[in-house]
Order: C-alpha cells, then sequence, then structure tokens
C-alpha cells in the first residue's frame, strides 16, 4: 500500500519491447495493446511472474523482465480474478479497450524487479 488510497501490488512478465515501450511511457503506464492482445493481464504473485518471464520470454525474446507496480485496490474490484491453471496462475484480465483508465489508476512508477537471459 502506498500514499492515502489502498494500493495492491501486481506483477507484469513483460518482454523487452513491451518494456521499452514502458520506459517511453516514463515508467507510469502499459502500451495500448496490440490487435491481437484483446486484453492485459497483471498477474497476481511474483513467482507466477517469474516463471512466465524466464519461461517463456526469454525463449521467445532472450530475455525476460518481471515488473511490479501499484493500482488502487477500490479500482481492481471490477476485474474477477482469473485462475489461469493451478492455485497460484491468478491473473486479472483487463480488455484491450480499458487499458488508458486501468493506466489512470497506477500509483507511482512501474519497476522492473527482476531480469532473467
Amino acid at each position: 500500500m502506498t500514499g492515502l488510497r489502498p494500493t495492491t501490488t501486481l506483477w507484469r512478465p513483460t518482454g523487452p519491447e513491451e518494456l521499452r515501450l514502458v520506459e517511453e511511457l516514463d515508467w507510469r503506464a502499459w502500451p495500448p495493446r496490440l490487435p491481437e492482445q484483446p486484453i492485459f493481464y497483471p498477474v497476481l504473485n511474483e513467482d507466477y511472474a517469474i516463471r512466465i518471464a524466464r519461461d517463456w520470454n526469454v525463449k521467445h525474446s532472450g530475455v525476460g523482465f518481471v515488473t511490479r507496480f501499484e493500482v488502487e485496490t477500490e479500482f481492481l474490484s471490477r476485474y474477477p480474478v482469473q485462475q489461469a491453471g493451478g492455485q497460484t496462475i491468478l491473473e486479472l484480465w483487463v480488455p484491450a479497450d480499458e487499458l488508458d483508465l486501468f493506466n489512470a489508476h497506477i500509483v507511482g512508477k512501474i519497476e522492473v524487479v527482476r531480469e532473467f537471459r
């Protein structure tokens, strides 16, 4: 939790192209989705983000990053938690056309917390 508004910590496994776009947005927002990406999915735990960054992003891009960021908790209640696999495989599914609204509720900056090569 940061500041006066209760926040929830989220993670996002990220490849180098998406991370470059986040940097261009001053580490405060996620870039628009590509046409073949109907949802933006941050994950609810660091371990799951690590597995994706290490096992998928590295294989496909040569490098994978785990990012961490805070979002207003009350706002997140509009997105039910999705169990995408086992008990700890938890995501939020944000429709691509709501990403600007989602970004407006990020508190602070998006930070890189892990890197895999």
